[in-house]
């Protein structure tokens, strides 16, 4: 696929135990489907075209035979076909047999990979029949169905077309084992690991699966296909469940869930991002990686539907429960970061500006947790309402409400006057509604919270959010500037759930308000009011902030490009913003990411609560002067 993904797909196709002619037949249909899907990988079951719960038919030379013959003739079914498979198959070298997985694609057994961790306890009896593959001392290569194969433990598939699919197997047993395979295989290159498992189910075993799985996925940062025996396994002593499994660096993508009717899963890999995230984390140590060989096949690169879910909103789970603990935690981090600050510079009162909008409202939260953490009272807390040519009453009266409802103290300041003055001073004239009658207005307010804080020997704490930060949208030295600054890490969209997660905390009167400034259109009102409401919305001229924080969270977490960016918004988005909509709001925020790098270069300190933060001390350092030509350039192309 285009973009850095590939298709992965896992079955757990019927068969019958020792019936390699059946089960032949099935791996085929299930090839067919998965290449009919546009997959580049499909992975199944441990020993599939033997069946697993063979015993000691594993002695019989028949069985072997036909397994071999089996192997063959998939290998000629996939000629001229496009998709990679991974398929389970016994192979007798000499005298010692081994349970392996078989790598087969476009006519060619592209490599035999052996198990190497062989359970021989409980219900286990591998050791019985099989020898691990750690112990093999034979060529590199063997014959096999008429062809010389590479075999080993360490074997990369790799694909010439896209260099960051590489392939690595391990067999079930060898994910459970204290080093699995998979670690050595991983520091090695692979960014997808391929599970041929047969996995008995028991109580409780399918979340521990789960649990593996997703653990390993993600301390590799790889993609993980896991499919496991199912339904045609001996019911004699086990039961097996058939339950597949596809993760991508901790995150599950598709499930066979443990007894399902379907027999295949597929879904999308997102391996430019996994190679992202490996070139950013320096513990991820190549150095330590085993001695791999590299087998390179060919695969073209076709456009393809994506299926998996892109969100939206990627600095917001879209589990409810797990949104009301990221929104606690976030609030926990910000308020014991103010609380630290407070305790160690012992400053008297904090303050704070008011406005009636989000950003300030949930620095007003953030301060109260603080203070009762403290065990201080609310009331050295200082809210201060600015109210100049474009406040409105609604969000005036919002923000003096909900001061009162929190017990905070609360001062009016009207700057008009002063804002007027300064007019006067400077020669401007108030009949233009330019950036300096905007911008005299933020660092009037600015200046006047640094004169209480002085006065009152406290600190300003500052409102703006990161996507603000990311666009610019801050006046410099004006609500740009603060002693301490909670709200730096937290996007806009997280802002809105934040606020809204302390609503419903709230008691009646301070909920009802919380409501309203929710309800209320982003805006600096800095502009006169029109017929007493808002004039000036900030989304009218930045854009939507959801579609800002997309294209933040996609360029800063993963590298990407305005091409890949665009690809995945359109994706996310359908439905609701063309695609000509996207692409002016995104070469929007590549003009203002760059132009606007100065502001963020002296920010005040502020906690980080998620992976992607603006601050030149922690995880984003940029000059100032850098060009943004090669960005503005391609999507100009689009």
């Amino acid at each position: 696929m285009k973009y850095g993904f590939i298709k992965a797909a896992a079955a757990s196709p019927k068969l019958k135990v020792g019936d390699t002619v059946y089960n032949l037949e099935q791996a085929k249909k299930c090839f067919d489907e998965a290449e009919d899907m546009g997959a580049n990988l499909l992975v199944l079951p441990e020993l599939y075209l033997s069946a697993y719960t063979c015993g000691d038919l594993f002695y019989s030379d028949k069985l072997l035979s036909g397994a071999l013959e089996a192997l063959a003739a998939l290998r000629e079914y996939t000629r001229g076909k496009r998709c990679l498979a991974a398929v389970g198959v016994p192979v007798r070298i000499n005298s010692k047999l081994y349970n392996c997985a078989a790598v087969i694609q476009n006519g060619r057994i592209l490599g035999l990979v052996p198990k190497v961790a062989l359970p021989n306890y409980s219900e286990f009896y591998e050791m019985r029949q099989f020898t691990s593959g750690a112990d093999y001392r034979g060529p590199d290569e063997i014959e096999i169905a008429g062809e010389s194969v590479p075999f080993g433990r360490h074997l990369l598939f790799c694909c010439r077309e896209m260099e960051d699919f590489v392939l690595g197997i391990e067999i079930c047993e060898d994910l459970w084992a204290p080093v699995p395979e998979s670690t050595g295989l991983c520091l090695a290159g692979a960014t997808v690991i391929a599970n041929l498992s047969a996995s008995n189910e028991l109580i409780g075993k399918d979340d521990y699966r789960r649990l593996l799985v997703s653990s390993a996925s993600s301390r590799l940062i790889c993609g993980y296909v896991y499919a496991s025996a199912g339904h045609g396994e001996s019911t004699q002593d086990l039961v097996f469940s058939g339950h597949c499994l596809a993760y991508e660096n901790g995150a599950k993508l598709a499930e066979r869930k443990p007894f399902a009717s379907e027999e295949i899963i597929s879904t999308e890999i997102d391996i430019f991002k996994l190679r992202s995230a490996r070139h950013l984390c320096t513990s991820f140590d190549e150095s330590q990686a085993p001695e791999c060989r590299r087998i390179y096949f060919d695969q073209e690169v076709r456009e393809s539907k994506l299926t998996r879910f892109i969100p939206r909103h990627p600095f917001i789970p879209s589990d409810g429960e797990i949104l009301a603990g990221r929104a606690e935690a976030i609030l926990r981090i910000q308020s014991d970061g103010l609380m630290r600050r407070i305790e160690h510079i012992n400053c008297p009162k904090i303050v704070v500006g008011v406005s009636g909008g989000l950003d300030s409202t949930l620095a007003l939260l953030v301060m109260v947790r603080a203070m009762d953490m403290l065990g201080r009272s609310r009331k050295d807390i200082i809210a201060v309402t600015m109210p100049c040519f474009g406040t409105t009453a609604r969000t005036r009266s919002n923000a003096e409400k909900l001061c009162d409802e929190l017990g905070v103290s609360f001062r009016t300041v009207d700057i008009s006057a002063s804002v007027r003055q300064h007019f006067a001073d400077i020669g401007h004239d108030e009949s233009v509604t330019d950036v300096t009658y905007e911008n005299c207005q933020a660092r009037e307010r600015t200046q006047v919270l640094m004169d209480i804080a002085n006065e009152t020997g406290g600190i300003v704490v500052g409102t703006g959010d990161l996507s603000e930060l990311a666009l610019g949208w801050a006046t410099y030295n004006g609500d740009h500037m603060s002693m301490y600054g909670v709200n730096a890490s937290v996007p806009k969209t997280l802002v809105r759930y934040i606020v809204e997660y302390e609503m419903h905390r709230c008691n009646e009167a301070a909920a009802a308000v919380l409501n309203d400034i929710l309800l209320t259109p982003v805006s600096p009102e800095l502009l006169p009011a029109k017929d007493g409401e808002i004039s000036q919305k900030t989304e009218d001229l930045v854009g939507p902030y959801e579609l800002h924080d997309f294209f933040l969270y996609h360029m800063l977490r993963t590298g990407a490009s305005p091409a890949r960016i665009l690809y995945l918004a359109e994706y996310a988005f359908g439905g609701s913003y063309s695609r000509e909509v996207i692409l002016h709001w995104l070469r929007t925020f590549l003009r203002r990411f760059f132009a606007q790098q100065f502001k963020r270069s002296c920010l005040p300190d502020g906690p980080k609560v998620g992976t992607v933060t603006l601050s030149p001390r922690g995880d984003w350092r940029m000059p100032s002067d850098a060009s943004a030509r090669i960005w503005l350039d391609e999507a100009a192309s689009l």
